[in-house]
């Protein structure tokens, strides 16, 4: 079974680059990496784009993993559900994620809870969202540029995962392996790895 739909991209300096950052923090080539590498020059600013919002947004690193597990899951993204149910349950806890994925928000803040919601509403149906949604953000302690930082990384998080479905990356057999039991079951839709 190939890692996606489009063979290997060209070896150029800037995919050369790309290709040793993840064996540098992976160990292994993504194959998302593989896939967006046909135009590295766009992931690199994708990537940029994506470290400006974060960088001086007051979500907290725990709160945009709920967001992007959130958004994944409700997207039938098994690829970065995986990998962001891996984040999650490194800043909680395994049943904590794989709760997220399932769309169970027990274990959650206030502010956590209101983030997923938001999520699934804008994942499935940006159209439907109503002044009414907002305002439930911001009662649970959300500002507006938070709620605009949220809706932003959503919004990312979907092209990214259009890209990636689109083109038929399929998850890493070693994320796979090192994901935690209950992420690994409660992903349960998109890809196989």
């Amino acid at each position: 079974m190939s890692a996606a739909f489009l063979p290997e991209p060209p070896q150029g300096p800037a995919a050369k680059a790309a290709y040793e950052d993840d064996l540098s923090s992976d160990g292994y080539v993504n194959n998302l990496t593989r896939v967006w590498c046909w135009r590295p020059d766009v992931l690199m600013s994708f990537q940029n784009t994506r470290a400006e919002l974060l960088s001086a947004s007051t979500l907290s690193a725990r709160e945009v993993a709920v967001l992007v597990a959130a958004t994944a899951a409700a997207r039938g993204d098994s690829y970065c559900s995986l990998a962001w149910g891996v984040r999650l349950a490194g800043m909680s806890d395994e049943e904590t994620a794989a709760a997220v994925l399932r769309g169970d928000e027990a274990a959650l803040s206030e502010r956590e809870t209101a983030l997923a919601d938001w999520s699934r509403r804008v994942v499935t149906d940006p159209n439907a969202t109503t002044e009414a949604d907002t305002q439930r953000l911001r009662d649970a302690g959300l500002n507006d540029r938070e709620i605009f930082e949220a809706t932003t990384l959503i919004a990312f998080r979907l092209a990214f995962s259009t890209v990636n479905d689109a083109l038929g990356a399929r998850p890493d057999a070693q994320l796979v392996e090192n994901a935690p039991e209950l992420v690994r079951e409660a992903v349960t839709f998109g890809r196989p790895a």
